[in-house]
């Protein structure tokens, strides 16, 4: 049984993601590029139209803001978004995503929080103290993680969190008959990479960086700033797992829409605000 779980816990530490397809473009030829100054306008705009469903960064290529509505926005909300921004409302991209935006969180296998199931990311050291980031949002609705659903094998405790505004969590292993390799140093995604993602619940996909520096207005669950956006499918259960690239850590998968049968929209917390803010090391 132990050997069964360790084997279990340390694939899950070391499979990593992939990338989904359907980047924002960067907006209708012929349109004229903004200024930095206002494009920081147009952005704060769009955040305080507070419409719920909602992705958007600015294309420095472009020189606009591409903002992504999921399937529930309306085209009422898209004008407010639009109302908002005013005199620049024509700095705007506007482009749909089908599903729905929202933290993959979700019951059921791998690592497991009260009533809830999430994916481990990636394991990570602070001196002779082992621990594992995973999705903000998963430590906060669990205080102590199993690598069963009946809670038997005992992993560790949440250490911290931080959701929304950002979306990343501290686990500790306190469990000493666990297993937790590493074999991964820390990166920063480009636009354009080749990346891959793995979850306990769709396993291992890929797919490409569309954008950096997103900021998403999830539904229900809260608004997070600083996000890597791709075009890889994911699932609820899939949330906290890792985004790479060879191994190089990039990414915790924090949320998005669609599913693994049609595609969607993806977007990860980075891994190296996560390792400034804990203090801790890949290995």
């Amino acid at each position: 049984m132990r050997t069964k779980r360790t084997r279990l816990l340390a694939v899950a530490a070391t499979l990593v993601a992939a990338t989904l397809a359907g980047a924002p473009s960067a907006g209708a030829a012929g349109t004229p590029a903004h200024s930095g100054e206002h494009l920081t306008q147009v952005r704060d705009a769009v955040a305080h139209a507070a419409v719920d469903g909602t992705a958007w960064y600015t294309d420095q290529v472009s020189g606009r803001v591409v903002v992504t509505a999921d399937s529930t926005v309306s085209a009422a909300e898209i004008a407010r978004i639009e109302k908002a921004a005013g005199a620049d409302a024509d700095a705007l991209t506007v482009e749909r995503a089908a599903g729905v935006f929202h933290p993959l969180l979700s019951a059921g296998n791998a690592i497991y929080g009260g009533k809830y199931r999430c994916s481990l990311g990636f394991n990570v050291v602070s001196g002779s103290t082992y621990y594992f980031l995973t999705a903000g949002h998963c430590g906060k609705v669990a205080k102590t993680w199993y690598t069963d659903q009946a809670h038997k094998t005992l992993i560790g405790p949440t250490i911290d969190y931080s959701f929304p505004g950002n979306d990343y969590a501290l686990v500790r292993y306190d469990n000493t008959s666990l297993s937790h390799p590493g074999g991964y140093t820390a990166a920063n995604a480009f636009v354009g990479e080749s990346v891959k993602r793995t979850g306990s619940t769709t396993g291992t996909h890929s797919g490409t960086v569309t954008a950096l520096n997103v900021t998403v207005r999830y539904q229900g669950g809260g608004t997070v700033s600083g996000l890597i956006q791709t075009t890889v499918c994911a699932e609820p259960g899939d949330s906290g797992g890792p985004l790479y690239d060879g191994t190089k850590a990039l990414g915790i998968t924090s949320g998005g829409s669609g599913d693994c049968t049609s595609g969607g929209t993806t977007f990860y917390q980075p891994v190296p605000e996560a390792l400034s803010v804990y203090g801790v090391s890949l290995y």
